[in-house]
Protein backbone atom coordinates (compact mmCIF):
# COMPACT_ATOMS: atom_id res chain seq x y z
CA UNK A 1 0.00 0.00 0.00
CA UNK A 2 2.74 2.37 0.67
CA UNK A 3 4.25 2.58 -2.96
CA UNK A 4 0.74 3.20 -4.75
CA UNK A 5 0.68 5.71 -7.57
CA UNK A 6 -2.43 8.19 -6.78
CA UNK A 7 -3.77 11.02 -7.45
CA UNK A 8 -6.11 14.07 -6.49
CA UNK A 9 -9.20 15.72 -8.14
CA UNK A 10 -11.78 16.04 -5.39
CA UNK A 11 -12.10 18.67 -2.68
CA UNK A 12 -12.33 18.27 0.95
CA UNK A 13 -15.59 18.30 2.75
CA UNK A 14 -14.75 19.99 6.50
CA UNK A 15 -15.90 19.35 9.71
CA UNK A 16 -15.49 22.37 12.09
CA UNK A 17 -14.89 21.06 15.79
CA UNK A 18 -14.66 23.95 18.46
CA UNK A 19 -11.53 23.09 20.00
CA UNK A 20 -12.67 24.21 23.65
CA UNK A 21 -15.84 22.15 23.88
CA UNK A 22 -15.03 19.28 20.80
CA UNK A 23 -18.52 19.92 19.65
CA UNK A 24 -19.69 20.43 15.80
CA UNK A 25 -19.83 24.10 14.72
CA UNK A 26 -19.86 23.86 11.19
CA UNK A 27 -20.12 21.31 8.18
CA UNK A 28 -18.26 22.68 5.50
CA UNK A 29 -19.10 20.18 2.62
CA UNK A 30 -19.54 22.95 -0.37
CA UNK A 31 -16.01 24.31 -1.08
CA UNK A 32 -14.62 24.52 -4.38
CA UNK A 33 -10.89 24.36 -3.25
CA UNK A 34 -9.22 23.27 0.10
CA UNK A 35 -5.96 23.36 0.45
CA UNK A 36 -3.26 22.03 2.81
CA UNK A 37 0.38 23.63 3.14
CA UNK A 38 2.96 22.40 5.66
CA UNK A 39 5.73 24.80 6.37
CA UNK A 40 8.90 25.08 8.68
CA UNK A 41 12.23 26.91 8.85
CA UNK A 42 15.27 26.08 8.38
CA UNK A 43 18.60 27.09 9.79
CA UNK A 44 22.13 25.87 9.51
CA UNK A 45 25.54 25.72 11.09
CA UNK A 46 28.16 27.13 9.11
CA UNK A 47 32.00 26.47 9.07
CA UNK A 48 35.22 26.40 7.18
CA UNK A 49 36.50 27.99 4.32
CA UNK A 50 33.80 29.08 2.09
CA UNK A 51 31.13 29.71 4.73
CA UNK A 52 29.63 26.23 3.70
CA UNK A 53 26.86 24.68 5.54
CA UNK A 54 27.30 21.96 8.15
CA UNK A 55 24.51 20.79 10.16
CA UNK A 56 20.55 21.60 9.88
CA UNK A 57 18.18 22.20 12.20
CA UNK A 58 14.50 22.28 11.32
CA UNK A 59 11.65 24.33 13.71
CA UNK A 60 8.31 26.43 13.60
CA UNK A 61 6.72 23.70 11.92
CA UNK A 62 3.23 25.20 10.96
CA UNK A 63 1.21 25.74 8.26
CA UNK A 64 -2.21 26.76 6.57
CA UNK A 65 -5.61 25.26 5.32
CA UNK A 66 -7.08 27.53 2.45
CA UNK A 67 -10.25 27.11 1.31
CA UNK A 68 -12.50 28.29 -1.54
CA UNK A 69 -16.15 28.64 -1.61
CA UNK A 70 -18.30 30.26 -3.25
CA UNK A 71 -21.48 29.14 -1.47
CA UNK A 72 -21.74 31.43 1.94
CA UNK A 73 -23.38 30.57 4.80
CA UNK A 74 -23.89 33.00 8.46
CA UNK A 75 -22.20 30.54 10.65
CA UNK A 76 -19.12 30.92 7.78
CA UNK A 77 -19.37 34.23 8.57
CA UNK A 78 -19.03 34.02 12.20
CA UNK A 79 -16.42 31.16 12.07
CA UNK A 80 -13.90 33.77 10.22
CA UNK A 81 -15.21 36.99 12.22
CA UNK A 82 -15.76 35.77 15.69
CA UNK A 83 -18.63 38.24 15.35
CA UNK A 84 -21.75 37.56 17.47
CA UNK A 85 -24.95 36.45 16.57
CA UNK A 86 -27.84 38.37 17.03
CA UNK A 87 -31.87 38.58 16.04
CA UNK A 88 -32.51 42.16 15.38
CA UNK A 89 -31.37 44.28 12.85
CA UNK A 90 -31.23 47.76 11.87
CA UNK A 91 -30.30 49.54 8.92
CA UNK A 92 -31.30 52.78 6.44
CA UNK A 93 -34.14 52.24 3.99
CA UNK A 94 -35.56 54.46 1.04
CA UNK A 95 -39.15 54.96 -0.81
CA UNK A 96 -40.86 56.87 -2.92
CA UNK A 97 -44.60 57.43 -1.43
CA UNK A 98 -47.41 59.49 -2.42
CA UNK A 99 -48.35 62.74 -0.17
CA UNK A 100 -52.54 62.06 0.79
CA UNK A 101 -55.37 63.98 2.10
CA UNK A 102 -54.41 67.75 2.27
CA UNK A 103 -51.13 67.76 0.67
CA UNK A 104 -49.64 66.75 4.21
CA UNK A 105 -50.20 63.16 4.97
CA UNK A 106 -48.10 60.41 3.97
CA UNK A 107 -48.17 56.75 5.47
CA UNK A 108 -45.41 54.15 5.76
CA UNK A 109 -45.79 50.41 5.56
CA UNK A 110 -43.36 50.06 8.90
CA UNK A 111 -43.09 52.24 11.62
CA UNK A 112 -40.01 53.75 11.42
CA UNK A 113 -37.50 53.86 14.50
CA UNK A 114 -38.07 57.07 16.23
CA UNK A 115 -36.33 60.32 14.82
CA UNK A 116 -34.64 58.92 11.94
CA UNK A 117 -37.40 60.55 9.02
CA UNK A 118 -35.78 62.59 6.36
CA UNK A 119 -38.32 63.65 3.56
CA UNK A 120 -37.49 65.23 0.63
CA UNK A 121 -39.31 66.52 -2.58
CA UNK A 122 -39.07 63.79 -5.79
CA UNK A 123 -37.00 65.56 -8.08
CA UNK A 124 -34.82 67.00 -4.93
CA UNK A 125 -33.61 63.16 -3.95
CA UNK A 126 -31.11 63.99 -0.57
CA UNK A 127 -31.63 67.83 -1.13
CA UNK A 128 -33.82 70.32 0.88
CA UNK A 129 -35.45 68.16 3.87
CA UNK A 130 -38.91 69.00 4.10
CA UNK A 131 -39.74 69.62 7.78
CA UNK A 132 -42.14 67.28 8.86
CA UNK A 133 -43.67 65.10 12.24
CA UNK A 134 -44.17 61.32 12.67
CA UNK A 135 -46.25 59.23 14.43
CA UNK A 136 -46.20 55.76 13.96
CA UNK A 137 -46.17 55.13 10.53
CA UNK A 138 -48.19 58.23 10.01
CA UNK A 139 -45.95 61.70 8.79
CA UNK A 140 -47.37 64.91 8.57
CA UNK A 141 -45.45 67.63 6.50
CA UNK A 142 -45.22 71.07 8.42
CA UNK A 143 -45.62 72.75 4.75
CA UNK A 144 -48.68 71.61 2.24
CA UNK A 145 -47.54 69.88 -1.12
CA UNK A 146 -50.44 69.04 -3.76
CA UNK A 147 -52.57 65.63 -2.71
CA UNK A 148 -50.66 62.67 -5.02
CA UNK A 149 -47.43 64.92 -5.09
CA UNK A 150 -44.77 62.07 -5.35
CA UNK A 151 -42.09 62.16 -2.34
CA UNK A 152 -38.96 60.08 -1.02
CA UNK A 153 -38.66 59.37 2.21
CA UNK A 154 -35.48 58.36 4.11
CA UNK A 155 -36.04 55.88 7.64
CA UNK A 156 -34.13 53.27 10.01
CA UNK A 157 -35.96 50.37 9.84
CA UNK A 158 -35.67 47.80 12.60
CA UNK A 159 -35.94 44.04 11.66
CA UNK A 160 -37.00 41.66 13.85
CA UNK A 161 -38.21 38.50 12.53
CA UNK A 162 -35.97 35.84 10.20
CA UNK A 163 -32.92 38.24 11.39
CA UNK A 164 -29.62 36.62 11.36
CA UNK A 165 -26.89 39.48 12.13
CA UNK A 166 -23.08 39.41 12.61
CA UNK A 167 -21.62 41.63 14.62
CA UNK A 168 -17.83 42.05 14.31
CA UNK A 169 -15.78 44.43 16.82
CA UNK A 170 -12.70 45.31 17.29
CA UNK A 171 -12.97 43.03 20.05
CA UNK A 172 -14.20 40.06 17.97
CA UNK A 173 -11.51 36.88 17.32
CA UNK A 174 -12.02 33.58 15.62
CA UNK A 175 -12.00 29.97 17.61
CA UNK A 176 -9.60 28.07 17.33
CA UNK A 177 -11.07 24.45 15.64
CA UNK A 178 -10.56 21.16 15.28
CA UNK A 179 -10.48 20.45 11.53
CA UNK A 180 -11.37 16.70 10.10
CA UNK A 181 -11.38 16.48 6.03
CA UNK A 182 -12.75 13.68 4.04
CA UNK A 183 -12.09 13.14 -0.06
CA UNK A 184 -10.75 10.22 -2.24
CA UNK A 185 -7.71 9.91 -3.72
CA UNK A 186 -7.36 7.92 -7.16
CA UNK A 187 -4.80 5.10 -7.87
CA UNK A 188 -3.30 3.83 -11.22
CA UNK A 189 -5.10 0.71 -10.79
CA UNK A 190 -8.52 2.61 -10.99
CA UNK A 191 -8.88 2.42 -7.01
CA UNK A 192 -10.81 5.27 -4.88
CA UNK A 193 -9.29 4.89 -1.87
CA UNK A 194 -11.11 7.17 0.85
CA UNK A 195 -8.28 9.74 2.35
CA UNK A 196 -8.66 11.62 5.55
CA UNK A 197 -6.60 14.71 7.04
CA UNK A 198 -6.83 15.74 11.22
CA UNK A 199 -6.04 19.78 11.31
CA UNK A 200 -5.33 19.07 15.21
CA UNK A 201 -5.63 22.88 16.37
CA UNK A 202 -6.52 25.39 13.70
CA UNK A 203 -6.75 29.22 14.05
CA UNK A 204 -8.86 31.10 11.09
CA UNK A 205 -7.08 34.39 9.83
CA UNK A 206 -9.70 37.20 10.06
CA UNK A 207 -9.46 38.04 6.68
CA UNK A 208 -12.54 38.09 4.17
CA UNK A 209 -13.46 39.95 1.10
CA UNK A 210 -16.81 40.41 -0.17
CA UNK A 211 -17.56 41.12 -3.78
CA UNK A 212 -20.93 41.61 -4.97
CA UNK A 213 -20.76 41.69 -8.49
CA UNK A 214 -23.88 42.09 -11.98
CA UNK A 215 -21.26 40.09 -13.95
CA UNK A 216 -19.18 37.23 -14.06
CA UNK A 217 -18.98 34.45 -11.88
CA UNK A 218 -20.58 33.85 -8.51
CA UNK A 219 -18.72 35.89 -5.61
CA UNK A 220 -16.69 33.66 -4.34
CA UNK A 221 -14.67 34.07 -0.79
CA UNK A 222 -11.19 32.51 0.48
CA UNK A 223 -10.51 31.14 4.29
CA UNK A 224 -6.82 30.58 5.35
CA UNK A 225 -6.39 29.10 8.42
CA UNK A 226 -3.05 28.60 10.15
CA UNK A 227 -2.27 25.34 11.76
CA UNK A 228 -0.87 25.32 15.28
CA UNK A 229 -0.17 22.40 17.62
CA UNK A 230 -2.05 20.90 20.22
CA UNK A 231 -1.57 19.92 23.79
CA UNK A 232 0.42 16.93 22.21
CA UNK A 233 2.39 18.85 19.80
CA UNK A 234 0.39 17.07 16.73
CA UNK A 235 -0.63 18.90 13.93
CA UNK A 236 -1.46 17.19 10.89
CA UNK A 237 -2.84 13.39 10.10
CA UNK A 238 -3.03 12.00 7.05
CA UNK A 239 -4.82 9.25 6.51
CA UNK A 240 -5.60 6.72 3.43
CA UNK A 241 -7.70 4.12 3.53
CA UNK A 242 -7.00 0.87 1.30
CA UNK A 243 -10.66 -0.97 1.61
CA UNK A 244 -11.74 -4.62 1.01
Amino acid sequence: MSNLNMANREVCDLIFVDYSTKKPFLNLDFANVSTTELTGESVFAYGGKGHPKRVQFAGEKGGTLTIETQIQTVKLWQLITGGEVSKSAKFVTRVEAVVGSEGTDITLKDTPVAGTVVVYKDGDDCGTELECSVTDSKITLSSALTEGDKVIVYYMKEVTAGVQRINIKSTSFPKNFIVYGDTVMKTEDDEVLPYKLTAYKVAPQSNISLSFSNSGDPGSITITCDLMADGDDNILDLVLIEED
